[in-house]
Protein backbone atom coordinates (compact mmCIF):
# COMPACT_ATOMS: atom_id res chain seq x y z
CA UNK A 1 0.00 0.00 0.00
CA UNK A 2 1.37 3.38 -0.74
CA UNK A 3 2.41 5.50 2.15
CA UNK A 4 2.24 9.13 2.68
CA UNK A 5 5.37 10.96 3.69
CA UNK A 6 5.79 14.27 5.89
CA UNK A 7 7.18 16.23 3.78
CA UNK A 8 8.47 19.85 5.06
CA UNK A 9 8.97 22.96 3.27
CA UNK A 10 11.64 25.13 4.37
CA UNK A 11 12.77 28.52 3.96
CA UNK A 12 10.77 27.73 0.10
CA UNK A 13 12.89 24.76 -0.06
CA UNK A 14 11.35 21.03 -0.08
CA UNK A 15 13.45 18.49 2.37
CA UNK A 16 13.12 14.82 2.36
CA UNK A 17 10.55 12.78 4.09
CA UNK A 18 11.06 12.96 8.22
CA UNK A 19 11.38 9.78 9.70
CA UNK A 20 8.81 9.36 12.71
CA UNK A 21 10.27 7.09 15.12
CA UNK A 22 7.30 4.47 17.16
CA UNK A 23 7.12 5.91 20.56
CA UNK A 24 6.85 4.33 23.69
CA UNK A 25 2.44 4.24 23.79
CA UNK A 26 2.74 2.55 20.01
CA UNK A 27 5.19 -0.25 21.67
CA UNK A 28 2.83 -1.09 24.33
CA UNK A 29 -0.28 -1.02 22.29
CA UNK A 30 1.53 -3.35 19.72
CA UNK A 31 2.57 -5.53 22.73
CA UNK A 32 -0.67 -5.96 23.99
CA UNK A 33 -2.34 -6.66 20.45
CA UNK A 34 0.33 -9.38 19.97
CA UNK A 35 -0.16 -10.83 23.20
CA UNK A 36 -4.20 -10.44 22.51
CA UNK A 37 -3.77 -12.62 19.24
CA UNK A 38 -0.92 -15.34 21.17
CA UNK A 39 -3.70 -15.79 23.23
CA UNK A 40 -6.77 -16.21 21.03
CA UNK A 41 -4.42 -18.79 18.89
CA UNK A 42 -4.34 -20.92 21.51
CA UNK A 43 -7.80 -20.60 22.77
CA UNK A 44 -8.54 -21.57 18.72
CA UNK A 45 -4.97 -24.25 18.37
CA UNK A 46 -7.90 -26.93 17.53
CA UNK A 47 -9.32 -25.04 14.47
CA UNK A 48 -5.45 -23.75 13.65
CA UNK A 49 -4.57 -27.41 13.25
CA UNK A 50 -7.72 -28.18 10.75
CA UNK A 51 -6.82 -25.18 9.31
CA UNK A 52 -2.88 -26.06 8.54
CA UNK A 53 -4.36 -29.54 6.81
CA UNK A 54 -6.55 -27.30 4.81
CA UNK A 55 -3.71 -25.44 3.73
CA UNK A 56 -1.83 -28.72 3.29
CA UNK A 57 -4.19 -29.63 0.29
CA UNK A 58 -4.32 -26.47 -1.38
CA UNK A 59 -4.44 -26.77 -5.22
CA UNK A 60 -0.70 -25.61 -6.83
CA UNK A 61 -2.44 -24.23 -9.83
CA UNK A 62 -5.17 -22.44 -8.39
CA UNK A 63 -2.67 -21.26 -5.91
CA UNK A 64 -0.79 -19.79 -8.71
CA UNK A 65 -3.53 -17.83 -9.56
CA UNK A 66 -3.57 -16.04 -6.51
CA UNK A 67 -0.37 -15.14 -6.71
CA UNK A 68 -0.80 -14.18 -10.29
CA UNK A 69 -3.87 -11.48 -9.05
CA UNK A 70 -0.97 -10.20 -6.36
CA UNK A 71 1.12 -9.68 -9.11
CA UNK A 72 -0.82 -7.67 -11.10
CA UNK A 73 -2.17 -5.52 -7.90
CA UNK A 74 1.61 -4.58 -7.29
CA UNK A 75 2.15 -3.81 -10.97
CA UNK A 76 -1.30 -1.59 -10.79
CA UNK A 77 -0.05 -0.05 -7.86
CA UNK A 78 3.99 0.56 -9.33
CA UNK A 79 1.98 2.03 -12.42
CA UNK A 80 0.22 4.68 -10.04
CA UNK A 81 3.25 6.48 -9.16
CA UNK A 82 4.86 5.65 -12.77
CA UNK A 83 1.69 7.72 -14.28
CA UNK A 84 2.52 10.66 -11.58
CA UNK A 85 6.45 10.76 -12.71
CA UNK A 86 5.72 10.71 -16.80
CA UNK A 87 2.51 13.90 -15.47
CA UNK A 88 5.47 15.65 -14.17
CA UNK A 89 8.47 15.02 -16.75
CA UNK A 90 9.87 12.02 -15.67
CA UNK A 91 10.38 9.13 -17.80
CA UNK A 92 10.75 5.59 -15.68
CA UNK A 93 9.46 1.97 -17.18
CA UNK A 94 6.83 0.33 -15.46
CA UNK A 95 9.61 -2.90 -14.94
CA UNK A 96 11.58 -0.42 -13.09
CA UNK A 97 8.85 0.96 -10.54
CA UNK A 98 7.56 -2.11 -9.93
CA UNK A 99 10.94 -3.02 -8.38
CA UNK A 100 10.77 0.14 -6.24
CA UNK A 101 7.12 -0.49 -5.39
CA UNK A 102 8.22 -4.29 -4.25
CA UNK A 103 11.14 -2.75 -2.33
CA UNK A 104 9.17 -0.16 -0.76
CA UNK A 105 6.59 -1.94 0.26
CA UNK A 106 8.33 -5.22 2.12
CA UNK A 107 10.62 -2.17 4.12
CA UNK A 108 6.47 -1.17 4.89
CA UNK A 109 5.45 -4.10 5.93
CA UNK A 110 8.37 -5.18 7.98
CA UNK A 111 9.54 -2.60 10.41
CA UNK A 112 8.20 -0.41 13.32
CA UNK A 113 7.40 2.92 12.03
CA UNK A 114 7.96 1.26 8.33
CA UNK A 115 5.97 2.97 6.43
CA UNK A 116 8.32 6.51 6.99
CA UNK A 117 11.39 4.55 6.93
CA UNK A 118 9.79 3.53 3.47
CA UNK A 119 8.50 6.44 1.95
CA UNK A 120 11.98 8.44 3.00
CA UNK A 121 14.07 5.77 0.89
CA UNK A 122 11.39 5.50 -1.98
CA UNK A 123 11.56 9.74 -1.84
CA UNK A 124 15.86 9.03 -2.35
CA UNK A 125 15.52 6.41 -5.24
CA UNK A 126 12.90 8.70 -7.18
CA UNK A 127 15.18 12.10 -6.65
CA UNK A 128 18.31 10.07 -7.82
CA UNK A 129 16.15 8.67 -11.51
CA UNK A 130 15.66 12.94 -12.40
CA UNK A 131 12.32 13.55 -9.87
CA UNK A 132 13.09 17.31 -8.34
CA UNK A 133 12.14 17.75 -4.24
CA UNK A 134 8.83 18.60 -4.78
CA UNK A 135 7.66 16.01 -7.79
CA UNK A 136 8.89 13.01 -6.22
CA UNK A 137 7.10 14.08 -2.82
CA UNK A 138 4.21 14.98 -4.71
CA UNK A 139 4.46 11.73 -6.52
CA UNK A 140 3.90 9.62 -3.24
CA UNK A 141 1.50 12.40 -1.44
CA UNK A 142 -1.03 11.94 -4.28
CA UNK A 143 -0.17 8.39 -4.69
CA UNK A 144 -1.60 8.06 -1.18
CA UNK A 145 -4.47 10.00 -1.75
CA UNK A 146 -5.29 7.88 -4.99
CA UNK A 147 -4.96 4.85 -2.98
CA UNK A 148 -7.31 5.82 -0.08
CA UNK A 149 -10.19 7.20 -2.62
CA UNK A 150 -9.86 3.73 -4.82
CA UNK A 151 -10.62 2.05 -1.23
CA UNK A 152 -13.22 3.84 -0.21
CA UNK A 153 -15.03 2.93 -3.65
CA UNK A 154 -14.38 -0.28 -3.26
CA UNK A 155 -15.94 -0.06 0.55
CA UNK A 156 -18.91 1.45 -1.20
CA UNK A 157 -19.45 -1.16 -3.65
CA UNK A 158 -19.00 -3.81 -1.06
CA UNK A 159 -21.82 -2.10 1.07
CA UNK A 160 -24.13 -2.09 -1.94
CA UNK A 161 -23.18 -5.53 -2.95
CA UNK A 162 -23.56 -6.70 0.70
CA UNK A 163 -27.13 -4.35 1.32
CA UNK A 164 -26.93 -2.27 4.49
CA UNK A 165 -29.24 -4.35 6.33
CA UNK A 166 -27.99 -7.47 8.85
CA UNK A 167 -24.56 -7.78 8.58
CA UNK A 168 -24.06 -4.43 6.43
CA UNK A 169 -26.12 -2.56 9.03
CA UNK A 170 -22.75 -1.49 10.87
CA UNK A 171 -22.25 0.98 7.83
CA UNK A 172 -25.06 2.86 8.03
CA UNK A 173 -23.93 5.39 10.57
CA UNK A 174 -20.57 6.06 8.65
CA UNK A 175 -22.54 6.15 4.89
CA UNK A 176 -24.39 8.80 6.80
CA UNK A 177 -21.37 10.91 8.00
CA UNK A 178 -20.32 10.69 4.54
CA UNK A 179 -23.16 12.14 3.24
CA UNK A 180 -22.99 14.74 5.62
CA UNK A 181 -19.32 15.06 4.32
CA UNK A 182 -19.92 15.43 0.99
CA UNK A 183 -22.98 17.31 1.36
CA UNK A 184 -21.07 19.98 2.95
CA UNK A 185 -18.15 19.97 0.65
CA UNK A 186 -20.73 21.16 -2.42
CA UNK A 187 -22.02 23.95 -0.25
CA UNK A 188 -18.36 24.75 0.64
CA UNK A 189 -17.78 24.47 -3.59
CA UNK A 190 -21.26 26.66 -4.11
CA UNK A 191 -19.74 29.60 -1.76
CA UNK A 192 -16.40 29.05 -3.60
CA UNK A 193 -18.29 30.98 -6.62
CA UNK A 194 -18.88 34.13 -4.35
CA UNK A 195 -15.73 36.52 -5.01
CA UNK A 196 -16.64 38.08 -1.54
CA UNK A 197 -16.64 34.48 0.24
CA UNK A 198 -13.49 33.88 -1.47
CA UNK A 199 -11.78 36.95 -0.59
CA UNK A 200 -12.69 36.59 3.07
CA UNK A 201 -10.96 33.11 2.69
CA UNK A 202 -8.18 34.61 1.09
CA UNK A 203 -7.53 36.85 4.28
CA UNK A 204 -8.25 34.10 6.89
CA UNK A 205 -5.86 31.68 5.49
CA UNK A 206 -2.92 34.72 4.99
CA UNK A 207 -3.82 36.00 8.35
CA UNK A 208 -3.17 32.20 9.98
CA UNK A 209 0.33 31.81 7.87
CA UNK A 210 1.46 35.21 9.19
CA UNK A 211 0.62 33.62 12.81
CA UNK A 212 1.76 30.35 13.15
CA UNK A 213 5.32 29.29 11.43
CA UNK A 214 3.85 25.46 10.87
CA UNK A 215 0.53 26.43 8.64
CA UNK A 216 3.08 28.68 6.96
CA UNK A 217 4.95 25.72 5.79
CA UNK A 218 2.12 23.77 5.00
CA UNK A 219 0.84 26.71 2.96
CA UNK A 220 4.28 26.25 0.71
CA UNK A 221 3.62 22.38 0.11
CA UNK A 222 0.00 23.02 -0.92
CA UNK A 223 0.83 25.86 -2.96
CA UNK A 224 3.92 24.02 -4.79
CA UNK A 225 1.76 20.98 -5.35
CA UNK A 226 -0.89 22.97 -6.73
CA UNK A 227 0.82 24.95 -9.07
CA UNK A 228 2.35 21.40 -10.10
CA UNK A 229 -0.89 19.83 -10.62
CA UNK A 230 -2.04 22.95 -12.76
CA UNK A 231 0.37 22.84 -15.05
CA UNK A 232 1.51 19.32 -15.47
CA UNK A 233 -2.53 17.90 -15.46
CA UNK A 234 -5.08 20.28 -15.39
CA UNK A 235 -9.30 18.74 -15.46
CA UNK A 236 -10.35 16.30 -14.01
CA UNK A 237 -10.62 13.79 -16.82
CA UNK A 238 -7.01 12.96 -17.31
CA UNK A 239 -7.03 12.21 -13.36
CA UNK A 240 -8.96 8.91 -14.15
CA UNK A 241 -6.91 6.77 -15.22
CA UNK A 242 -4.44 6.94 -12.39
CA UNK A 243 -7.45 6.64 -10.24
CA UNK A 244 -8.21 3.65 -11.84
CA UNK A 245 -4.93 2.12 -11.52
CA UNK A 246 -5.49 2.41 -7.77
CA UNK A 247 -8.93 0.68 -8.30
CA UNK A 248 -7.31 -2.25 -9.91
CA UNK A 249 -5.11 -2.61 -7.08
CA UNK A 250 -7.02 -2.72 -4.73
CA UNK A 251 -9.56 -4.80 -6.69
CA UNK A 252 -6.49 -7.36 -7.68
CA UNK A 253 -5.58 -7.79 -4.40
CA UNK A 254 -8.96 -8.79 -2.92
CA UNK A 255 -9.21 -11.15 -6.28
CA UNK A 256 -5.80 -13.08 -4.25
CA UNK A 257 -8.12 -13.13 -1.15
CA UNK A 258 -11.33 -14.88 -3.33
CA UNK A 259 -8.68 -17.18 -5.39
CA UNK A 260 -7.10 -18.43 -1.89
CA UNK A 261 -10.47 -19.30 -1.09
CA UNK A 262 -11.15 -21.00 -4.42
CA UNK A 263 -7.93 -22.47 -4.08
CA UNK A 264 -8.70 -24.29 -0.48
CA UNK A 265 -11.78 -25.81 -2.04
CA UNK A 266 -13.44 -23.28 -0.13
CA UNK A 267 -17.13 -21.74 -1.35
CA UNK A 268 -16.27 -17.70 -2.14
CA UNK A 269 -19.11 -15.72 0.30
CA UNK A 270 -19.47 -13.35 -3.11
CA UNK A 271 -21.87 -10.74 -1.61
CA UNK A 272 -19.67 -10.08 1.12
CA UNK A 273 -16.30 -10.19 -0.39
CA UNK A 274 -15.36 -6.78 -1.05
CA UNK A 275 -17.09 -5.03 2.23
CA UNK A 276 -15.73 -8.32 4.08
CA UNK A 277 -12.47 -7.10 1.96
CA UNK A 278 -12.69 -3.48 2.43
CA UNK A 279 -13.31 -3.30 6.35
CA UNK A 280 -9.75 -5.31 6.96
CA UNK A 281 -7.67 -2.97 4.77
CA UNK A 282 -8.81 0.12 7.18
CA UNK A 283 -7.09 -1.22 10.54
CA UNK A 284 -4.38 -2.49 8.40
CA UNK A 285 -3.79 0.95 7.10
CA UNK A 286 -3.63 2.02 10.82
CA UNK A 287 -0.16 0.18 11.72
CA UNK A 288 -0.87 -0.48 14.69
CA UNK A 289 1.63 -3.60 13.85
CA UNK A 290 4.30 -4.03 11.17
CA UNK A 291 2.36 -5.02 8.36
CA UNK A 292 -0.83 -5.15 10.39
CA UNK A 293 0.50 -8.55 12.11
CA UNK A 294 -2.03 -9.94 13.99
CA UNK A 295 -5.01 -7.29 13.10
CA UNK A 296 -5.29 -8.33 9.42
CA UNK A 297 -5.59 -12.24 10.37
CA UNK A 298 -7.89 -11.36 13.69
CA UNK A 299 -10.01 -9.20 11.81
CA UNK A 300 -9.99 -10.86 7.89
CA UNK A 301 -10.62 -14.22 9.62
CA UNK A 302 -13.91 -12.86 12.17
CA UNK A 303 -15.44 -11.26 9.16
CA UNK A 304 -15.34 -14.23 7.14
CA UNK A 305 -16.85 -16.09 9.86
CA UNK A 306 -19.64 -13.92 9.84
CA UNK A 307 -20.45 -14.65 6.30
CA UNK A 308 -21.42 -18.28 6.91
CA UNK A 309 -17.32 -20.24 7.17
CA UNK A 310 -16.63 -22.62 9.29
CA UNK A 311 -13.71 -21.29 11.76
CA UNK A 312 -10.98 -23.34 10.34
CA UNK A 313 -12.20 -22.26 6.98
CA UNK A 314 -11.70 -18.83 7.89
CA UNK A 315 -8.25 -19.17 9.35
CA UNK A 316 -7.07 -21.19 6.54
CA UNK A 317 -8.55 -18.41 3.51
CA UNK A 318 -6.75 -16.16 6.01
CA UNK A 319 -3.21 -17.31 6.18
CA UNK A 320 -3.05 -18.71 2.77
CA UNK A 321 -3.97 -14.89 1.75
CA UNK A 322 -1.59 -13.41 4.13
CA UNK A 323 1.10 -15.99 2.79
CA UNK A 324 0.41 -15.17 -1.00
CA UNK A 325 0.11 -11.14 -0.48
CA UNK A 326 2.66 -10.72 2.89
CA UNK A 327 5.36 -13.11 3.63
CA UNK A 328 5.93 -14.41 0.16
CA UNK A 329 6.92 -10.84 -0.82
CA UNK A 330 9.57 -10.83 2.10
CA UNK A 331 11.95 -11.94 1.20
CA UNK A 332 11.93 -10.81 -2.73
CA UNK A 333 11.24 -6.94 -1.19
CA UNK A 334 14.24 -7.01 0.81
CA UNK A 335 16.57 -8.63 -1.41
CA UNK A 336 15.92 -6.01 -3.75
CA UNK A 337 16.00 -3.31 -1.36
CA UNK A 338 19.27 -4.38 -0.58
CA UNK A 339 20.16 -4.45 -4.45
CA UNK A 340 19.16 -0.82 -5.14
CA UNK A 341 20.51 0.46 -1.68
CA UNK A 342 24.19 -0.97 -2.43
CA UNK A 343 23.76 0.34 -6.08
CA UNK A 344 22.31 3.89 -5.20
CA UNK A 345 24.88 6.96 -5.66
CA UNK A 346 24.55 10.49 -4.86
CA UNK A 347 21.21 12.03 -6.23
CA UNK A 348 21.32 12.75 -10.12
CA UNK A 349 20.36 16.16 -10.59
CA UNK A 350 17.41 17.33 -12.63
CA UNK A 351 17.47 17.46 -16.75
CA UNK A 352 17.85 21.02 -17.68
CA UNK A 353 14.79 23.40 -17.91
CA UNK A 354 13.37 21.58 -14.70
CA UNK A 355 11.52 18.35 -15.18
CA UNK A 356 8.16 20.34 -16.15
CA UNK A 357 9.67 21.69 -19.30
CA UNK A 358 10.17 18.06 -20.76
CA UNK A 359 8.65 18.41 -24.34
CA UNK A 360 7.77 14.37 -24.30
CA UNK A 361 5.35 14.75 -21.11
CA UNK A 362 2.44 14.31 -21.79
CA UNK A 363 -0.39 16.59 -21.45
Amino acid sequence: MPQQPDVKAVHGRAQSPHIARPGLLWWLGAAVLVAAVLLLAIGQRHELVRAAGLIAQVSPPKLAVAMAFEAASLVCFAAVQRWLLHAGGVRLSLKDMTVLAVAANAVAGALPGGAAFSAAWLYGQLSRRHAGQVLAAAVLVVGGALSALGLFLLLVAGALTAGLGGRGAVLRPALAMLGLAVGLGLVLLALTRSPRFRTALRQVWTRAGKRFRRVLRVQEALARLVAQARSVRPGIRPWLRPFGLAVLNWAFDAACLAASLWALGIGVPWSGLLLVYALTQIPASLRLTPGGLGVVEVSLATLLVSYGLRGEEAIAATLLYRIVSFWVMQPIGWATWLVLTLRAGPPAPPPAGGPYENPDAPH
